[in-house]
């Protein structure tokens, strides 16, 4: 994900990432619905500014993957 790099928000360089996180708990709302499996909600990357605090965050590409044919998300 060679995208992440300067931050959108203030153009910083010192960026952290966190990868493999659950989209969806019992106490949150489920971020990707329909796109991860039966029991286990899809996947986040999740990258922090250190600068000005910018987060965002990406689908796993296991989740992207699945969009396309979801009946849960419509192309914009």
């Amino acid at each position: 994900m060679d995208h992440m790099v300067p931050c959108p928000g203030c153009g910083g360089r010192t960026l952290y990432q966190r990868e493999n996180v659950g989209a969806g708990g019992s106490h949150g709302p489920d971020l990707l619905p329909g796109l991860g499996g039966f029991v286990r909600p899809a996947k986040l990357v999740i990258v922090v500014c250190r600068d000005c605090g910018l987060t965002r965050l990406y689908a796993h590409p296991e989740a992207l993957a699945k969009l396309k044919d979801s009946k849960k998300w419509r192309l914009v």
